[in-house]
């Protein structure tokens, strides 16, 4: 008898340790890029960093590409990083360059998915791998609400949380469409064999960075937190390439804005949204 005492004794200790022992893991949504959305979600945007040039004639490969992608998802956000002897270059691209090339010289062209993953060659052949990194069901999402008025800009970047997230970055930057200006082109079957291509309108070009480049940390990235970072500032003055005295200054009504967050371990885009001048946002969450 007392045996029997003993061992149920011991049983119930043992229960009670498992039961302390074991962790309840939530349930996460399927990220995959075919899964169904889920109520309550966000979509994935995958971003594209395109560094570019109007005199890089093998550079409109990727912009073909970058074309491929968007006409196949609405799920694609890109930036044209443009480099060289070109009137649009952008001075600020060094942070960049160290970033995704610490030891290697930057040979155009060069395309990243998501900031730091190589777009695999030739990019108008692998658009679905681009597109593999989009999702209908993200735990972070992101919002823009701008005002472009009388040389000046009022821009909220919105973050909402649906998961407790550690040791992110933001990254906000103001690009420009419908600049034209001759591109070089080497490819027979792209933009009818054409080279140069005159007059190429050049879009979703980066014209200044309003934060770091790489990056600026964001505090309070709690399950259940949205986040609002603003920023009041004049349209940014654009110092004309040596070689392009006469290059344009920007034109408000071309304006849009990207902004994405990082993980800053190792630099890697978690979603990324783009809105145009005036454009009041809701988060892309699903019904």
């Amino acid at each position: 008898m007392k045996f029997k005492i003993v061992t149920a004794f011991l049983t119930l200790v043992l229960l009670v340790v498992s039961c302390q022992d074991t962790e309840i893991i939530e349930n996460r949504p399927d990220g995959s890029s075919t899964a169904p959305p889920i109520s309550g979600y966000f979509k994935k945007n995958v971003l594209i960093e395109d560094y570019t040039g109007t005199w890089c004639g093998n550079c409109t490969r990727v912009a073909w590409a970058i074309e491929e992608a968007k006409a196949a998802s609405d799920k694609v956000v890109s930036v044209a990083i443009h480099n060289g002897n070109d009137p649009f270059h952008f001075q600020g691209i060094a942070p960049l360059k160290n970033l995704i090339l610490p030891n290697s010289p930057l040979a155009l062209p060069v395309s990243r998915l998501n900031r730091m993953i190589v777009w695999d060659f030739p990019e108008t052949s692998n658009v679905q791998q681009a597109l593999d990194l989009t999702s209908n069901n993200a735990t972070i999402g992101l919002a823009m609400s701008s005002t472009v008025a009388n040389g000046n800009i009022n821009l909220d970047v919105k973050i909402k949380c649906l998961d407790d997230y550690q040791n992110l970055k933001l990254v906000v930057y103001l690009l420009e469409d419908k600049l034209y200006f001759n591109q070089r082109n080497y490819y027979n079957d792209l933009y009818n064999g054409v080279n140069p291509i005159p007059n190429f309108e050049h879009n979703h070009v980066l014209r200044a960075s309003l934060t770091n480049i790489v990056g600026e940390p964001i505090l309070g990235t709690v399950n259940g937190a949205t986040l609002t970072r603003n920023f009041s500032i004049p349209i940014p003055t654009i110092t004309p390439p040596s070689n392009f005295p006469n290059a344009p200054q920007i034109t408000p009504e071309n304006i849009s804005f990207v902004a994405f967050v990082t993980r800053g371990e190792d630099n890697i885009v978690i979603n990324a949204r783009e809105a145009k001048a005036n454009e009041n946002q809701n988060f892309q969450e699903n019904p």
